[in-house]
């Protein structure tokens, strides 16, 4: 298998057009072409996981973090990002990175996170948003169903949980063609007024280039006409961050010792604690203050994220509990995620769990 036979599957799981525009998501190091004899799976590809991957005969490494986030002008060895792409480029070891792309699936870093916790009724907290385009076309009667069909299977008409979703209005549609023209209907020269079916359906924008394939190679008409819109939709299954209920409520205390033990965290840095129970659980894998606003208002009682600076505590304002809990431990169980998946989708082939630890913090 080569390499580029497989960034379906990775793509499948954590696709690039998820990721945030300051991402640096995807095949980073290496050539699609080489056969790969072994998929080693970490949190960060550092030197010491190039190391690995040599010994253990992986010559793809597949990582959370990209290692390569800005750009490099020169690779000479002298800083640790350095050093992990030319060891890997000397080994011919490729290197394909998920981040925020990962962060964005609703299956993603977030329920993962949620998972741990145990969380119950979850949905995103910060939905993406400018990612819903609609398509709206005009076809006969005759040719809209199989139309219609064609643009579901391509991811068309996907809303929440529901699918094949859109709405048809029948009206009446005129043209009149030139010398040049080949009409479905009525003759060159000739005013043609006709039952046509208008189909709008959404669908993500990432999807654009195949809708719109799809729809030229299914379409009747000599000229296929169409519109494409971008909506100000927010899609609620994309996005960073997610919320849900603790099946029973605890104490502040409680919870934060709870998390800490299934977390596996050196300690968690918290705002002033409330005296409140804690039932409703908002979470956000890495850097996430950003989003201490959108928890306030999905009525969180507690909000764990990581990277919080001392003024971030104070945006508390007495409504919920900031907790930091540690960059490296909210995205704990990403890698685990990924070689389970990978497992499922190419059984048959060698993908190994790294076990180097590659968090920099360390705790006394």
């Amino acid at each position: 298998m080569k390499i580029k036979e497989i960034l379906s599957v990775l793509e499948e799981m954590a696709p690039l057009a998820y990721a945030e525009d300051f991402d640096n998501v995807g095949l980073l190091v290496g050539d699609g072409n080489t056969e790969i004899i072994g998929i080693l799976v970490c949190h960060d590809a550092l030197e010491s996981v190039i190391d690995e991957a040599i010994v253990k005969k992986c010559n793809l490494v597949v990582c959370f973090h990209p290692i390569i986030f800005s750009g490099l002008k020169k690779i000479t060895g002298k800083n640790y990002v350095e050093r992990a792409v030319l060891k890997a480029i000397k080994n011919d070891i490729a290197i394909y990175s998920v981040h925020t792309a990962l962060d964005n699936h609703k299956n993603g870093v977030n329920k993962i996170f949620s998972d741990a916790l145990g969380l119950i009724n979850t949905k995103v907290l910060v939905p993406k948003q400018h990612f819903i385009q609609k398509l709206i076309t005009y076809t006969i009667p005759e040719n809209a169903s199989e139309l219609r069909n064609a643009l579901f299977e391509v991811g068309a008409g996907k809303i929440g949980n529901y699918e094949d979703c859109s709405f048809n209005t029948k009206g009446i549609g005129t043209y009149m063609g030139n010398e040049d023209s080949n009409p479905e209907i009525g003759e060159r020269f000739e005013f043609v007024e006709n039952e046509e079916i208008k189909i709008e359906v959404t669908f993500e924008k990432n999807l654009q280039s195949k809708i719109v394939k799809t729809l030229f190679k299914k379409h009747v008409y000599e000229e296929v006409p169409y519109e494409i819109y971008d909506l100000q939709n927010t899609h609620q299954n994309i996005g960073l961050g997610m919320i849900g209920d603790l099946k029973k409520p605890m104490s502040e205390t409680e919870f934060l010792a709870f998390v800490k033990d299934k977390m596996q965290c050196g300690g968690i840095r918290h705002s002033a604690l409330l005296g409140k129970s804690v039932q409703k659980v908002a979470v956000l894998g890495g850097s996430g203050s950003f989003a201490i606003k959108n928890a306030i208002q999905a009525n969180a009682d507690v909000f764990l994220t990581a990277d919080l600076k001392y003024h971030n505590f104070y945006e508390a304002e007495n409504q919920l509990v900031l907790a930091d809990i540690g960059h490296f431990e909210s995205e704990r169980f990403t890698k685990n995620y990924i070689v389970d998946f990978l497992k499922k989708k190419i059984p048959n082939f060698a993908i190994i769990f790294s076990e180097e630890n590659t968090n920099p913090v360390k705790y006394l």
